[in-house]
């Protein structure tokens, strides 16, 4: 399947699976089984919360701040929640998803390991969404390439896991099946096309604003580099990004 451009006018972000209980921050006696049984906090979690956060701020509608054109893309996002909500918690407070306003969609709770329930199937359907931005798992990743309608590119620098041996090896796996493997930058420069675009003067501000986030988050998950500012207990989610081929 040949990769389509991303194109802004049609694209979703999605969420997936970053829940309170998997940063260390919020781990409890009570929940010492479930955390157990899941592994350690995941990997440079806070990173991967990083990396949620640039996306929300790439998604929301532009608006003017002081007469100047301050955010960008006008993408929906969609945020879901893992099978055990009731001991994993709700989305991570510090992803500041209620600035999205009428963009986000959900939370959708779940059973399945994949985000492209029944539910989000449907949600999709109804809407023009020909590509979605993921911090998400495997699985929804290869049920999406399933489907046959999307090439997937995975935000590699919004991917973890318990253990960061296993970061690679998953990346490997996603490529041989056939998704596109890239960075939030990457992407966020494939969305704005055009240095002409009237938005993109404020779209470099940001871009310089988060840039020393952007490299420590890179070396933190990409290069297996540990963050001082965190314990050897954090842990990290995953990240995709999804284009249709209709």
């Amino acid at each position: 399947m040949p990769s389509l451009p991303l194109d802004p006018e049609n694209t979703a972000f999605f969420l997936c699976d970053v829940q309170t209980k998997f940063s260390a921050r919020h781990v409890s006696p009570s929940s010492s089984v479930l955390i157990a049984f899941l592994g350690p906090a995941i990997h440079a979690y806070q990173h991967v919360v990083t990396t949620a956060n640039k996306m929300v701020k790439l998604a929301k509608s532009p608006r003017r701040t002081r007469e100047v054109l301050y955010l960008y893309f006008n993408l929906s996002f969609w945020a879901s929640l893992n099978t055990c909500r009731q001991a994993l918690g709700p989305t991570d407070p510090e992803i500041d998803l209620d600035s999205l306003g009428p963009l986000l969609h959900g939370p959708f709770d779940k059973t399945l390991f994949s985000m492209y329930t029944p539910e989000v199937q449907a949600a999709l359907d109804a809407r023009p969404i020909k590509s979605i931005s993921h911090v998400c798992v495997l699985q929804t990743v290869l049920s999406l390439l399933a489907t046959g309608r999307y090439t997937v590119h995975v935000v590699a620098d919004g991917v973890s896991s318990c253990n960061s041996f296993e970061i690679p090896i998953a990346l490997d796996r996603i490529r041989a099946e056939g998704a596109i493997v890239g960075t939030s930058e990457s992407i966020a420069f494939q969305l704005m096309r055009d240095a002409a675009s009237p938005n993109f003067k404020a779209f470099s501000k940001f871009i310089k604003e988060v840039k020393e986030s952007t490299k420590a988050t890179g070396e933190a998950l990409l290069k297996g580099r540990s963050d001082p500012s965190t314990s050897q207990t954090e842990i990290a989610s995953g990240g995709i990004v999804l284009k249709s081929a209709m």
